[in-house]
């Protein structure tokens, strides 16, 4: 597939994404992030051969155009959707796959002024919630998904959900629907509904005396944490 056909591409994947444009005129006025794939893709392909002044002149000027700073050197594949597109930060090195939907304020940043690849790589069919920053050289793996303003900083293992400051990986996807990005794992409130019920099973032995119940109790809630932990990944 050569530039333009492209760049068509990243028009079209527009209409699949997004239930709200109405009319192919919109395109061109209500979206910034086709448009800052839009300088994207001819600055990459001049960085690609070399050039290094104009590319960034771009890149330049599609950031003071649609606010989203994509670095010229950064790989990005087909049909990747920004939506929203504001505030949104691609770095030299990141490598975004296919089908990759992005939305606005994400952050694909380094944490390293060393030489050589200092950013992440995103992979086939992600969704990266608003406000997310992927911080340095890590993997986030195919279908995985990372939950509004997460700071992930470890890799994120295929068809997995990352949610939090710092990101805790769940072993587990919530909904794989394009536009499912409000449906994540509580991590926290999935721990505290544990140790709740932990709680009333002790108070309930304590003042009946049955231990019957109190054993068939842990059982299941050892079952419960064995589970829990076997969906997390440290």
């Amino acid at each position: 597939m050569n530039l333009w056909q492209t760049i068509r591409e990243d028009f079209r994947t527009v209409k699949r994404n997004d239930p709200a444009l109405h009319n192919t005129f919109e395109l061109f006025f209500n979206y910034p992030g086709v448009w800052a794939l839009f300088f994207y893709r001819i600055s990459h392909a001049l960085y690609a051969r070399g050039w290094r002044f104009l590319p960034r002149l771009i890149s330049a000027f599609g950031q003071f155009v649609t606010t989203v700073d994509i670095h010229p050197g950064a790989k990005i594949g087909r049909g990747v959707f920004i939506d929203h597109a504001t505030g949104v930060v691609i770095g030299e090195t990141a490598i975004v796959g296919d089908n990759v939907l992005i939305y606005q304020q994400v952050t694909l940043g380094g944490v390293s002024l060393s030489q050589g690849k200092r950013h992440p790589t995103v992979e086939s069919n992600v969704i990266i919630g608003a406000g997310a920053k992927i911080l340095g050289n890590i993997t986030v793996g195919k279908d995985a998904k990372v939950g509004a303003n997460s700071v992930v900083i470890r890799d994120v293992p295929p068809g997995c959900t990352a949610v939090g400051v710092p990101a805790r990986v769940a072993r587990r996807i919530d909904g794989k629907a394009p536009l499912s990005h409000n449906v994540m794992p509580d991590i926290n409130k999935e721990l505290f509904d544990y140790l709740l019920k932990r709680i009333a099973v002790l108070e309930h032995t304590l003042k009946t005396g049955d231990l019957d119940t109190m054993e068939k109790s842990d059982q299941e809630l050892d079952e419960i944490y064995r589970n829990f932990i076997e969906a997390m990944k440290r």
